[in-house]
């Protein structure tokens, strides 16, 4: 008789690169390995460098006058963790006409993201479904 385990999605690895993404509204959304290298905070503050172009979020306590709270999407805790940043971003114009996704580095205690940088176009996959998707065969 097989001895069967049921395969969670907590199973899968932690992805390694941290990744910052601005959604089409501005939220930003971080995700796990992102969270585990800002060390897991309760709230960020928001950074920008204008002539730079680097986006940055620094880990602060939630009490901080400036303070943005970081969440979970959901009620699980492996992410992604989202930061409202609709006023961020129309503050310094920066785009959100379609959600991008960016590699985040830490540079001291800041988790930064280069806009100078392509960043990748993130499509959301709770659009409608296909027809031919719910054809039955």
């Amino acid at each position: 008789m097989p001895n069967f385990e049921v395969f969670t999605k907590r199973m899968v690895p932690l992805v390694k690169q941290a990744a910052v993404t601005i959604q089409k509204r501005g939220t930003l959304s971080v995700n796990r390995a992102a969270f585990a290298a800002l060390g897991e905070p309760e709230a960020v503050e928001l950074l920008y460098d204008a002539k730079e172009k680097i986006v940055g979020l620094r880990s602060v306590s939630r009490e901080t006058e400036h303070a943005y709270p970081i969440r979970a999407q959901g009620q699980k805790d492996d992410g992604p963790y989202l930061v409202a940043g609709t006023a961020f971003t129309k503050y310094y114009s920066i785009d959100t006409a379609v959600s991008k996704r960016w590699n985040a580095e830490m540079v001291g205690d800041v988790l930064c993201l280069d806009l100078k940088k392509p960043g990748t176009v993130v499509t959301s996959n709770r659009g409608p479904k296909r027809a031919e998707e719910g054809a039955a065969d």
